[in-house]
């Protein structure tokens, strides 16, 4: 018998429209984190559980299971609300309302977030209405499907990622360095239903991205 798979899903307090409802699968444990219990709400599901330490909104009147986090704290509420996951023994996270808003360092804050999971083995995915993002780490290949996704990014997350190999796409790569300082890597395009990818050192954040307009 194969290893049975846990899904989550962490709602963060950026708003989310209803299409991101395709995320939201019936065996999925949702964890809403401080504000994000308003995204609850706009897309029809209850947590399983609240995390916070409610300084972005107040803490929600409910009867279901809530964590209040102290406001001095080392993690994040999404963070935090990830690494319990972790301990819990979920393997595919998703998170949603973690991208875009006012504040530029809470979107940073979470894409480091997903590489945590993903560097615990997690399958991890970050999405909003225009965009996804997942990881590429040595020795995991990733495929992906092309679609309604016209442009396909990949750049390197703790230094230089090495060894790339990137096929199914416009311009190809063959072990390939991609560095923080040259964006080689954006805006690349779909030649074939699925693209490829594999490195054999460091980590890639992959962006699939709406077409414009």
């Amino acid at each position: 018998m194969g290893k049975i798979t846990k899904t989550a899903v962490i709602l963060s307090a950026v708003p989310v429209g209803g299409a991101m409802r395709r995320y939201l699968t019936p065996d999925a444990f949702v964890v809403a984190c401080d504000a994000g219990y308003r995204n609850a709400v706009r897309l029809g599901v209850q947590p399983d559980l609240i995390v916070g330490d409610f300084d972005s909104a107040p803490r929600p009147e409910t009867t279901g299971k809530t964590i209040v986090l102290p406001h001095v704290k080392d993690d994040t509420d999404t963070h935090y609300a990830a690494r319990w996951l972790l301990e819990q023994g979920y393997t595919r996270i998703t998170l949603l309302g973690a991208l875009g808003g006012a504040r530029l360092e809470h979107s940073l804050a979470n894409i480091a977030t997903g590489l945590f999971l993903a560097q615990n083995g997690v399958e991890v995915l970050l999405a909003d209405e225009r965009s996804e993002l997942h990881y590429l780490l040595p020795g995991t290949p990733l495929t992906l499907q092309k679609g309604d996704w016209q442009y396909l990014s990949l750049f390197p997350l703790q230094g230089a990622l090495q060894g790339v190999t990137l096929t199914g796409v416009y311009y190809p790569l063959q072990n390939a360095a991609l560095t923080a300082d040259y964006p080689l890597g954006v805006s690349n395009e779909f030649v074939q239903d699925t693209a490829q990818l594999s490195c054999t050192a460091g980590c890639g954040l992959a962006v699939l991205t709406r077409a414009d307009g």
